[in-house]
This record gives structure tokens, sequence and C-alpha cells, in this order.
């Protein structure tokens, strides 16, 4: 099943070409990592798909039906969520706060209006759980504690606790020690276990080629490449980042 595709977007700030004429798909339980320089369009066109930057020209379609996104909300109303690099994550507040931010659960009783706290923790052990997120050994402790792979785990669970289809991963290994990422690398894999479409942004070669299915290159705004992410090798992506490949599309 066919979950995204983008059909040759385009995207203009001024006289500057930001995407030129790019297609993508996602498959569900597929992981497709996007990959090129600084300035290759990456974090445009998942601008584009999360409903941030609508494109000048091109076509989005969400399982196989063209959908208009002018706004985050229209993509994840469709099932399309987005992780950032920045995580969005209040270190002040713990795991639960943390997931439910802004879609806290409620109760009433005699006392009127409170936090439903016991439901929203059940739910987010069952949450934690279903990804195998055994690292966060109490709820309660605040994110500014915890480390980097584990921060990471909890914006990837938030992301999914709305139950979408499609997670947008932007550069998760980023700045984590070699444990931590092999936490994060696993996690991912479990996210696709689920059937969830994966679109990940990295910088990270290794990371890419081990976790990969497909790989897309851009390069100056352009598809310049969709490799194989099991059979391509380091070269070949550095070939194509830098515009040294012979082969595939010319930039």
């Amino acid at each position: 099943m066919t979950l995204l595709e983008v059909r040759s977007a385009t995207k203009h700030f001024g006289g500057v070409t930001a995407l030129d004429e790019v297609s993508i798909s996602v498959d569900a339980g597929e992981v497709v990592a996007l990959v090129g320089d600084n300035g290759a369009g990456k974090s445009t066109l998942v601008k584009t798909i999360a409903g941030y930057l609508p494109p000048d020209h091109g076509e989005i379609r969400w399982r196989g039906e063209p959908v208009d996104l002018r706004h985050p909300t229209d993509a994840t109303a469709l099932g399309i969520e987005t992780v950032y690099q920045d995580l969005a994550l209040c270190d002040n507040l713990d795991t639960v706060q943390n997931l439910f931010l802004g879609r806290e659960k409620v109760m009433y009783g005699l006392f009127g209006r409170r936090l439903a706290r016991a439901e929203m923790e059940k739910q987010a052990r069952a949450a934690l759980d279903g990804l195998n997120i055994v690292t966060l050994k109490s709820l309660r402790t605040p994110i500014g504690k915890l480390s980097g792979g584990q921060r990471q785990s909890v914006a990837v669970c938030r992301s999914i606790l709305t139950d979408p289809q499609l997670v947008l991963l932007d550069e998760p290994t980023a700045a984590l020690g070699v444990a931590q990422r092999r936490e994060v690398l696993d996690l991912i894999r479990r996210v696709r276990d689920q059937n969830r479409g994966v679109l990940l942004i990295s910088h990270d070669l290794a990371d890419v080629k081990e976790v990969s299915d497909r790989v897309v290159v851009l390069r100056l705004g352009r598809t310049v490449a969709e490799l194989d992410g099991a059979s391509c090798t380091h070269e070949e992506l550095i070939a194509h980042i830098t515009g040294a490949a012979t082969g595939g599309v010319s930039s």
C-alpha cells in the first residue's frame, strides 16, 4: 500500500528554487531515507509534506487520492506526524506530561474538572511497551534528566499516540552516542514493523544504509537518485550527493 506520493513538487522562495520537480513515495511498512547536502531541499520537502509549506506546483497524493495540505492540521488529520530535530519537548515536564501536552485527558467529579493522570499514565505505558521502549523506568522523571536516546524515544512515542500511518523523522540520531543511536535505529525499525511508513532525513549515511529500505538523494532541489538501501554503497551515495555520479538523473 502506497501511503504518500509527491509528484513533481516545486517550491520557490523569491528567485531561489528550493524544490525543482521533486517526486518521492513512501509505502506502509517501509523506511525511506532522504539524503543530500545542506541546501539540497530536504527540510523544504518535509515541511511541504507536513503542511507548513504548500508547493507552488506539483501534486501530493495520499493513498492514491490528491490532497491539499495547507496547514499542519491537514497532514495530522490524514495520519501524518512529524518529529523535528529539536524534538519540542519541555525539560521541566515528565514523560506523561510531554506525551499528552496540548491534548491532556480530563475527568469530572465532585470537585470539578481535573487531569486524568492515571489514565494518561496507562496509555503512555501501553504506547511505550508497544514500541518496546524499556529504558524509561519511571514516567515521572523530568525530560531534562533523560539521555538523548530516551528523549528521542519519547518524541517518537508522542508522534504515534494519534496512530498515524506515516512518521517523518528529521535527523533523529544527530548528536547521539553509539549506544543511543543504536537505541533510536531499533526504534525506527519497530515503528516500521507496526506497518507504518517512515520518511527519515539523515546526514549519517551509515545509519541510512542500516535502517532504510530505499534511499532518495536530493541535490540542488532535485531528485537525482533512488537507491536500494541494502545494496547501495557509501561511495554511491556520496557520488550522487556531490554530483560526481555519472549514472542516474543529471543535476
